[in-house]
């Protein structure tokens, strides 16, 4: 089992390895416009965007990806406790909110410009919108798919509404709720770079327009490597968080497997 996994891990390592490899070994002989060297591209990427700009440019839109989320996700949860509760809420609003939920959130960009101008309220209303949306859903979802027989118990013995909201209810539909959650982030970052390249004068969207329409290839390309590597480590750091948050989770799903 060890031996599977340290292969899969060192898989997992050389493959990229190779490939980095590869496109610097091309881009070096190469001498395309559109395909700068490697290194060109990695000089950029260290010397441009992670010192030169990183406060004017990375910074704020972390930042931007940040408000944007925590809103979104914070008030997907809140609404979808609300309509999970209630199956009257749930019919009422339904119509209204899988046309919502149906509407691309770059669609609003121009609604968006309009209310809020080309600050950050903008971006952060834009970011909310798209990641409202898959909390929303999973977190209905969560909570009418918990077990009645639950919820009759805590009735049964007395407990409170707000112990059972936080104790039963909460834990039951958390599994699906992060779901929802990883979901959103994947969106916040598109919608972060839609809305920089759009109507912004800094953050690492603008950056790459910028160097696109001024030939700036090893920028533009260093800030699209940056992007990824960014989506990729926040992504890594958020299963990291998943797992040690659900890790009751797996070990019930594991000891119902094994029964």
């Amino acid at each position: 089992m060890r031996a599977h996994r340290a292969a899969g891990t060192a898989l997992e390592i050389a493959v990229p390895v190779l490939i980095l490899l590869g496109w610097g070994i091309w881009s070096a002989r190469a001498g395309s416009l559109y395909f700068p060297p490697l290194t060109e591209i990695l000089q950029a990427l260290w010397n441009t965007l992670l010192l030169d700009r990183f406060v004017s440019d990375v910074l704020p839109s972390l930042t931007r990806l940040m408000y944007g989320y925590v809103v979104g996700v914070g008030l997907g949860v809140v609404a979808g406790f609300l309509l999970g509760l209630s199956a009257t809420l749930t019919r009422v609003t339904g119509p209204v909110v899988h046309f919502m939920r149906a509407l691309p959130a770059p669609a609003i960009l121009p609604f968006a410009l309009l209310v809020f101008g080309l600050g950050d309220a903008m971006k952060v209303s834009l970011i909310a919108f798209g990641c409202f949306f898959p909390v929303l859903l999973t977190t209905i979802d969560g909570v009418r798919g918990i077990e009645p027989d639950y919820l009759a118990a805590t009735r049964v013995y007395g407990i409170s509404r707000r112990d059972r909201l936080w104790r039963v209810m909460l834990p039951a539909a958390l599994p699906q709720i992060v779901g929802g959650m990883r979901t959103s982030l994947s969106l916040g970052f598109i919608l972060v770079v839609i809305s920089e390249m759009v109507a912004a004068t800094s953050g690492i969207g603008y950056f790459v327009l910028q160097a696109q329409r001024t030939y700036e290839l090893g920028n533009m390309w260093a800030g699209m490597i940056l992007l990824g590597l960014l989506g990729y480590l926040v992504n890594v750091a958020f299963v990291l968080v998943e797992r040690r948050v659900l890790r009751w989770h797996r070990g019930a799903r594991a000891t119902a497997a094994a029964q």
